[in-house]
């Protein structure tokens, strides 16, 4: 038997069972401890190649000149791509089957100091398992994942994420539509009566802690907010769709096979969340003049985004404390949307800005 003849290999495809990779909800349970088998060795390739296509521009990320007068011996890994090298090894293990990102919080960056040639170790313990009201055949899954230095066994970056996982077996549920239940948008604003914007919005005069913070004192007592657009945007192309999330081990058919995708409901493989919310941040980030990263919260990711869409951000500046002579605390709210406006990305955002 010729097994490369088309017909004949048609007929054996047909007969032949595929051995899937990732999985399923039943698979998980409360307390289960995942060691991640990848584990990266951050490069400076890929870390100036992801933060070069997501306009991460900062010279304290590339220039040794530029690090030391940040407090660095040498430049260090950008925490976009390091954030996303941690992630990436998770997928085969915790989401390949598919389903949809809830969200992610709780990101904590433990060392700010990492430099290309570490060798990442990942794991994940299972947070919580729920029921979906609204979907049988999905569970939904939340972990908490921590990336380690392999050598040193310190804690670089940590976080915890949510979300659905498909079942083997539908179960019964009650029907329900309740977004919060699901992990959905719980603050939609949707009956809430305060739900009409401020009547005005203030830009702060430049990109320093105390014009954050000037800015604030200027909105205070008024129907004002500080928020602005940011003026560049990014579109979506094939090293940004497949590229970076392949890069960073990540192997989610949803963001390389065409084939697979075409009948999904984006129609097209789409781009890993990391990958938007890098970008949304950098857009923000060449407005501010940034020290060091904190913190992100309440990390939503609100539609696809695909090949040819391009990606633009919004901020809000939400609160501004002194902590440091040389620097202060800004929490920000940071909203990616498309070229239709729609929004794509939310999330909270703490960091250090210059003084």
């Amino acid at each position: 038997m010729d097994y490369t003849d088309t017909e004949t290999f048609g007929t054996i495809l047909d007969r032949t069972a595929t051995r899937e990779k990732g999985n399923c909800f039943e698979d998980f349970s409360e307390g289960d401890r995942i060691e991640h088998a990848p584990g990266l060795t951050l490069s400076n390739y890929a870390n100036e190649l992801w933060a070069s296509q997501t306009l991460n521009h900062d010279p304290m990320y590339w220039r040794t000149d530029a690090a030391r007068a940040a407090g660095f011996e040498e430049p260090p890994v950008h925490p976009d791509y390091l954030l996303a090298a941690v992630m990436g090894p998770t997928v085969e293990d915790l989401s390949e089957k598919g389903g949809y990102f809830l969200g992610r919080t709780n990101v904590r960056y433990h060392d700010q100091s990492v430099t290309p040639g570490t060798e990442l170790r990942v794991s994940s313990t299972v947070e919580s398992t729920a029921t979906s009201s609204s979907r049988p055949e999905y569970g939904i899954v939340t972990w908490e994942t921590e990336g380690k230095d392999a050598e040193t066994g310190d804690p670089l970056v940590s976080y915890e994420r949510t979300n659905m996982i498909p079942r083997r077996e539908p179960v019964a549920t009650d029907g329900g539509e309740s977004a919060a239940a699901d992990g959905g948008d719980a603050d939609s604003g949707e009956g809430d009566a305060d739900d009409t914007p401020p009547s005005e919005f203030i830009t702060p005069d430049g990109d320093r802690f105390g014009d954050f913070a000037a800015a604030l004192d200027a909105a205070a007592d008024r129907d004002a907010a500080v928020a602005y657009r940011h003026e560049r945007g990014r579109t979506m192309d094939d090293v940004m769709v497949a590229t970076l999330p392949l890069m960073t081990l990540n192997t989610a058919k949803q963001h390389h096979n065409v084939d697979v995708m075409a009948d999904s409901p984006s129609g097209d493989i789409v781009a890993y969340g990391d990958v938007t919310r890098s970008v949304a941040l950098g857009h923000a980030r060449s407005d501010e003049a940034t020290y060091r990263e904190l913190g992100c919260d309440d990390e939503r990711f609100h539609t696809f985004v695909t090949p040819g869409d391009t990606v633009y951000g919004f901020t809000r500046v939400v609160d501004a404390e002194d902590t440091h002579d040389h620097a202060g605390t800004v929490t920000f709210e940071h909203i990616a949307f498309n070229q239709h406006d729609e929004p794509v990305y939310s999330g909270t955002r703490r960091a250090l800005i210059q003084q």
